[in-house]
This record gives C-alpha cells, structure tokens and sequence, in this order.
C-alpha cells in the first residue's frame, strides 16, 4: 500500500534582494521614502506619514491600494514599513509581512538590501511569497531606471 499524502510545502519567510546603486545613499534614501519620488517608480501613488506608527499608503493601477505602517525611519540608514498581504486589506498581525530597506555607502554608490520577511504566518505565504518576489523584481527594476532617469535628466 502507497502512502499518497502530501507533505505541505514549506513556506520560505523571507524574500532578499541586494542591489548596488551608482548613486550617494542621501539619494536613494529620498527614492525610497519621499511620496513623490515613491510613485516615480513604486506603483502610481504613494502617501507616507514618515515616522514610526505613521501610516502609508500605495496604489497600482489606480485600484489595487495597499495600507502600510511605518515601522523604522532611520536616516539615511534604514527604513521599514508593515504591509497587508492583501489588497484592500487594512494592516494588522494576522496578514502583514515587514518589508525593511537598508542602505549602506560602497564605493560608487550605495548598497541597497532589500528584505520582505513574515510570510510563513500568513494563511496564503507561500502564494504570497512567490508573488511578492515577482513583485520586488519588477519594482526593483523600476528603480533602477528611475534613478537611471534622473542622472540623465
């Protein structure tokens, strides 16, 4: 007799992305926390109430809205934020995940780690983890080339 149960995949917490930007952490530090320059690359608006407990906010596509809570503002050092897992969802500890910035001077630039940690509590991680990745990617790339943009404008 064959045992056919399944044994459940196991939920990776963590998402980590390290990139090395050819800009001074003053500069990436205003990409990462300024509304404005937010939405130059991080979906389509961003409001952001930066300090600890502040509330954020971001959109893509004019619909799809995720709710944030400051966490950590540390000039020019480190910033992070909660945010819901899901779309429309207000934040809270059943379905948040912490997403952390830091950033470090290298030379030529700045070091930029990203990490989005907590997905093994939610009740959907492993979906979320592989969308988020999919995300950061994307997002990362944004910017990139909106930095990129801004060097050259």
């Amino acid at each position: 007799m064959t045992n056919t149960t399944k044994t459940p995949t196991p939920v990776p917490d963590t998402i980590e992305r390290v990139l090395v930007l050819p800009h001074a952490v003053e500069r990436v530090w205003a990409a990462i926390t300024d509304p404005h320059e937010l939405a130059g690359w991080f979906g389509d608006t961003a409001e952001v109430d930066l300090r600890p407990g502040g509330a954020a906010l971001f959109t893509w596509g004019g619909r799809d809205r995720s709710a944030a809570v400051v966490e950590v503002v540390d000039p020019p050092r480190r910033f992070a934020f909660w945010w819901t897992a899901g779309v429309g969802e207000a934040v809270g500890p059943e379905n948040r995940t912490l997403v952390e910035f830091t950033l470090e001077p290298v030379d030529g630039g700045t070091r930029l780690r990203l990490v989005e940690s907590g997905f093994a509590a939610l009740a959907h991680g492993l979906d979320q983890h592989r969308d988020n990745t999919e995300g950061w990617a994307t997002e990362l790339g944004h910017l990139e080339a909106y930095l990129r943009a801004d060097v050259s404008a």
